[in-house]
């Protein structure tokens, strides 16, 4: 029975937050602590497809979700002084990914997953785990706050620079592998200038990607990666790292990079990295989302995994022996997680390519897959990686 079981979930992101849903509607009591202030939105595109559509109609989110579904929109490829390429419909894309799908932003499914749960559950901000030790019928949970909570499990969701990891199973350098690039995304306060209403343009070149989406008021976002190991990039901060890396294109992003100078504080900038881990459980403490896994925006299936990771961690959970019960969910996990962690780590080359002939390579690539022929295979191979 799960009506006095007890979680304390680490992190009020969408992992967390589907996790306290999933262990509510099972009948466990669920506090969750933050380390943020307060909520947080951030406005870069999340795609659910897949398990991560599942997940959401398992955990009755479609009603909400639907009317925020962005669908699919128009890519134009450009130049680097915005002068159009070629083009890729958007019904293209759609009969790619199929019916089941869903892209919306990921302050948008915060938002209905915060909805959904945040009067059912407790609910801490500026709140961390800094303690925890656990003995063969619970774990004592220590807080930031001075408080101490004694549950049947802790769930740490609180990201790629997770405090649960660290206080339990070591300091992040030994499970976080760098990629060598970094990532910015952020909303647009207003529409973009010189992209085309409910399209987007993409500049890709060597060594760096930028999108610029305009898909109307509150609802245009950009989306930036390059590649630099260089470990002082990010101490520059999104607006003047973007901004020496990006500065000399030319459409739509100057207007967003003067955006975001206006305006950096809804911008998620970090690097690009992995974690790798040989076990996400450790007696009555998971990990799980990007503390555990984090495939990276690479993969473009982070959201969808911390929705069913978290939708059946709540089925796995059913087993009254909650070591076993963690063991068994890893094990149906792990290999679609290690499947998306290897698409990542092959599509750095489609975001940041090596070369001006990784470039042309990856265009022809792109406009094949307009011609009629080869929609089909296109549809089958999304279908495929979406299993």
């Amino acid at each position: 029975m799960t009506e006095d079981r007890r979680a304390v979930v680490a992190g009020a992101g969408i992992a967390g937050l589907a996790t306290a849903l999933r262990l509510h509607r099972s009948g466990w009591q669920v506090l969750v602590v933050e380390r943020a202030p307060g909520r947080r939105s951030s406005g870069y595109m999340v795609n659910l497809v897949g398990q991560g559509y599942d997940a959401v109609e398992h955990l009755g989110l479609l009603p909400a979700l639907a009317p925020r579904d962005l669908g699919m929109f128009t890519s134009i490829l450009v130049k680097a002084d915005g002068r159009k390429k070629f083009t890729v419909p958007a019904a293209l894309a759609q009969a790619a990914v199929g019916s089941r799908a869903l892209t919306v932003f990921r302050g948008d499914l915060e938002s209905v997953l915060y909805e959904a749960v945040h009067e059912h559950v407790e609910i801490r901000f500026g709140t961390t785990v800094r303690a925890v030790a656990q003995d063969a019928d619970g774990v004592e949970v220590g807080l930031s706050d001075g408080t101490s909570v004694r549950a049947d499990l802790l769930v740490g969701a609180d990201g790629l620079h997770s405090g649960v990891r660290e206080v339990v199973f070591g300091p992040e350098s030994e499970f976080r592998a760098d990629m060598h690039h970094l990532v910015g995304a952020f909303p647009l306060d207003r529409v973009p200038q010189d992209v085309p209403e409910g399209a987007g343009t993409t500049f890709i070149g060597p060594g760096r990607t930028a999108a610029v989406m305009n898909l109307g008021p509150e609802r245009s976002s950009a989306f930036f990666t390059y590649r630099s190991a260089d470990p002082a990039e990010l101490a520059k901060g999104p607006a003047q790292a973007l901004s020496d890396a990006f500065g000399d294109l030319g459409g739509g992003v100057p207007d967003a990079l003067r955006q975001l100078a206006a305006n950096p504080s809804g911008a998620y900038f970090d690097s690009v990295s992995q974690v790798v881990m040989d076990t996400w459980s450790r007696g009555r403490v998971v990990l799980l989302g990007d503390s555990a896994w984090c495939v990276t925006l690479f993969a473009g299936y982070g959201a969808a995994l911390a929705l069913s990771g978290a939708d059946q961690l709540g089925v796995a959970l059913a087993d009254n022996d909650i070591p076993a019960a963690l063991t068994r969910w890893q094990a149906q996990l792990r290999p679609e997680v290690a499947k998306r962690q290897a698409l990542a780590r092959r599509g750095m080359s489609q975001f940041a390519p090596p070369t001006k002939a990784h470039v042309f390579a990856n265009d022809l690539m792109i406009r094949a897959i307009r011609l009629p022929g080869l929609r089909g295979l296109v549809r089958r191979s999304v279908e495929r990686a979406n299993r």
